[in-house]
């Protein structure tokens, strides 16, 4: 008993300096990744989201258009249609937690400095969508329209200009 709590304990103390070096090698991978970069282009998403969306999807080859991998990840509306009548609820949830997760702390943190929101191409959007949306869902929109974009720069390999906002969608 008394060697499990010294080597948890040994693990504790450690544990700052295992995660500086975990951090500092995804940090070496996606600057070494040429569609890292390219995903590092688009506001909010660093290292970490852009070495978890290349891992996961690649080129984006597998999805026809960005909304489709938006729907992957679970960051759109679950759709109940009846009577020629569509009703949106909450988003589906589907696909992979991690990105999904990822995505959202990203739209939160873009969402956090308004000041800088002209700045980008959807930043028009985002302010007349800061208007009338609740902050979890304009977060939840803001972090599907991040992937939609990414999803762009992967399938058309050119680095996001955020002036060019059509390109991306």
């Amino acid at each position: 008993m008394a060697r499990l709590i010294l080597g948890l304990y040994d693990d504790w103390c450690h544990l700052d300096k295992r995660i500086e070096t975990v951090t500092s090698e995804i940090e070496e991978l996606s600057h070494g990744e040429a569609m890292c970069r390219r995903l590092m282009s688009v506001p909010g998403i660093g290292p970490l989201i852009s070495t978890g969306i290349v891992a996961a999807i690649n080129t984006g080859e597998a999805f026809e258009r960005g909304r489709d991998f938006g729907a992957w990840l679970g960051l759109v509306p679950r759709q109940h249609s009846t009577g020629g009548r569509s009703i949106l609820g909450r988003i589906s949830k589907r696909g992979s937690k991690y990105l999904r997760t990822l995505l959202i702390q990203a739209a939160k943190v873009l969402l956090m400095r308004p000041h800088n929101w002209a700045r980008y191409s959807f930043g028009a959007w985002l302010a007349a969508a800061s208007g009338r949306l609740h902050k979890n869902k304009l977060a939840v929109a803001l972090a599907n329209k991040l992937a939609r974009i990414a999803w762009s720069v992967l399938r058309n390999g050119k680095t996001f200009d955020s002036h060019l906002e059509a390109a991306a969608i």
